[in-house]
């Protein structure tokens, strides 16, 4: 019941987001939720009913601050490019991922790569992704803080 409850939503989502009706973009929808369920099979222990409300305000909040962050490292990186010296000093540092699973690891990895001017190229077996930035003088004070309030919002998602 839990899977399809959950398949049912994912397509949902997907027919939200197409904003499209017709018989062929159901049964397209309903391919993207199987899909999508099978890639990411949710373990059915953590997914209780009582940690849906924080769950979805953590969802929230978490889409809501990688909106912002893409905004700003998008106009950060703009004046960079826009400047005629190109005062950048790239590196790749190292950023622990913190997260209790492997999920939560992959979501923030791909939160960081999301972000114009940071690239994850590699993610070890102890979860550390080796990050490229443009400014890597600057990077690690910032770093830590993001993806220490990545990994709490992460985790409220998925308990």
């Amino acid at each position: 019941m839990y899977y399809i409850r959950t398949w049912l939503l994912f397509t949902l989502i997907y027919l939200a987001l197409t904003s499209n009706l017709e018989p062929l973009n159901l049964l397209t929808g309903g391919i993207v939720g199987v899909v999508v369920l099978t890639l990411i099979r949710p373990p059915l222990e953590s997914m209780s009913p009582r940690n849906y409300p924080s769950s979805i305000l953590g969802a929230g909040r978490y889409i809501l601050i990688l909106i912002y962050d893409l905004i700003l490292s998008g106009i950060q990186i703009a004046r960079l490019v826009l400047t005629p010296s190109l005062p950048i000093k790239p590196g790749i540092i190292n950023i622990p991922s913190q997260c209790q699973s492997d999920l939560g690891a992959a979501l923030s990895a791909h939160a960081i790569t999301l972000t114009p001017g940071e690239l994850v190229v590699e993610m070890d077996t102890d979860r550390n992704m080796y990050t490229h930035v443009l400014d890597a003088t600057q990077a690690p004070t910032y770093v830590h803080d993001a993806q220490e309030m990545r990994r709490e919002l992460l985790d409220q998602i998925f308990p």
